[in-house]
């Protein structure tokens, strides 16, 4: 089977890459990877770590892109890929333009989507935006819908999906988590020199990791985000920490409020294995991230969700995640809450409700039993053609025979 998983952004890669990982050790997948690079930097770093290449790269993105000036040449280039490289079963995640685009191609091409992460859902197509469409029109046109959760599961039955269609894998999310976790365990010289990136990590406070980038909040949102930050950092048993998305809408006023805020560290877009790093080293996560709530979680970490909606319910659910919005007054209050609870309060909560690592070999399972239901029926279907044209071959030679037609008479 030949399987093409197409990425574009961080996080796709980030949830892709056991999965390109797994298709690559299966002896029945030939397995081949499409960049559009939708996200050209921070795409390069995670494939780096997990020492994935590409087969083809697009290299689509350009500077201030628009949705629709990128959705079109996605379109375009593409449906030229699909011609030429024929793949039997087209793998795509989540929410992204690539996503979106990448199944309606093939939609429109007759091949097989598999969706992985399907299923997620707020229901308010602004929120998220553009991603709730997104996800909808992915899950709407796909063959094989690989959704994390029971939870995601459920929402798709709701929406008529037939369940043979539906195959709950958990997370892949958890799956790279658990190898960068491992890796950097692994190794004391890597351990060393990540701690000497970040001697405040010694300092005695509490680290408090941030993340913030959704495009819902860009304008007074993220002005409200970086108030609550401010004050937070007011306090003197903290240090924060925010990796700040490339996006203008976000660093330019995150830089404005923040730039000069005590115990506000500011510092550009790590790679995933630096970010894992602080994240296990956080006491509190303040993001509005989907990826980073999962994670997050699955480490046992308290979480404020900067969104008024998620799709992702099953941490705030089992109690370590809470919904903020971008209510200054929230934010500030419930961090004063979850900051004082401890670590091994923490960690006493299921921290499994997103997975438990082995999502990526289920996938490339489920692709492998389909492929050995396709070959079964395309063999009894050569054994029924074949009898059906010995019939009629036998009924011909009958009725052209004039022996046989003396002899019936």
């Amino acid at each position: 089977m030949r399987v093409m998983s197409v990425v574009g952004t961080r996080p796709e890669a980030i949830k892709m890459a056991p999965v390109i990982k797994a298709l690559q050790a299966h002896p029945n997948m030939n397995s081949v990877l499409c960049l559009t690079a939708q996200h050209r930097e921070m795409l390069d770093q995670v494939l780096e770590i997990f020492a994935i290449k590409a087969d083809f790269d697009l290299d689509l993105m350009q500077p201030s892109q628009t949705l629709n000036g990128l959705s079109s040449r996605i379109f375009q280039s593409i449906d030229e890929l699909l011609a030429s490289a024929k793949p039997d079963v087209v793998l795509v995640h989540g929410d992204t333009t690539t996503a979106f685009v990448t199944s309606v191609a093939c939609f429109h091409r007759n091949i097989p989507v598999g969706h992985v992460e399907a299923g997620l859902r707020t229901y308010d197509l602004s929120r998220p935006f553009p991603e709730e469409m997104n996800r909808r029109i992915v899950d709407l046109v796909s063959t094989f819908l690989f959704a994390p959760t029971e939870r995601a599961k459920q929402n798709l039955l709701a929406e008529r999906v037939s369940s043979d269609e539906i195959h709950v894998t958990g997370n892949t999310i958890v799956d790279s988590l658990r190898f960068m976790i491992a890796k950097i365990d692994d190794d004391p010289e890597l351990q060393l020199s990540l701690a000497e990136r970040f001697t405040v990590l010694t300092s005695g406070r509490k680290l408090v990791l941030v993340t913030g980038h959704r495009r819902e909040s860009f304008g007074p949102g993220f002005e409200r985000i970086c108030q609550a930050l401010s004050r937070i950092a007011e306090r003197s048993d903290v240090e924060l920490i925010y990796p700040l998305h490339l996006n203008p809408n976000v660093s330019k006023p995150v830089n404005n409020i923040l730039g000069r805020a005590r115990r506000v560290h500011l510092i550009p877009p790590t790679d995933y294995m630096t970010f894992v790093h602080l994240l296990s080293r956080a006491a509190v996560v303040i993001t509005d991230s989907g990826g980073v709530q999962e994670e997050a979680v699955s480490l046992g970490k308290r979480v404020l969700v900067m969104r008024e909606l998620t799709e992702r319910p099953e941490g705030i659910e089992a109690g370590l995640a809470h919904l903020v919005g971008t209510d200054p007054n929230l934010i500030c209050s419930k961090f004063e809450e979850v900051v004082e609870v401890s670590d091994e309060t923490s960690r006493e909560i299921n921290q499994s409700v997103y997975g438990d690592g082995n999502a990526a070999p289920r996938i490339v399972a489920e692709l492998a039993k389909s492929q050995g239901l396709r070959n079964r029926n395309a063999t009894e279907r050569t054994k029924s053609n074949m009898h059906v044209l010995g019939e009629l071959a036998t009924a011909g030679m009958r009725r052209a025979s004039p022996k046989y037609t003396r002899r019936a008479i």
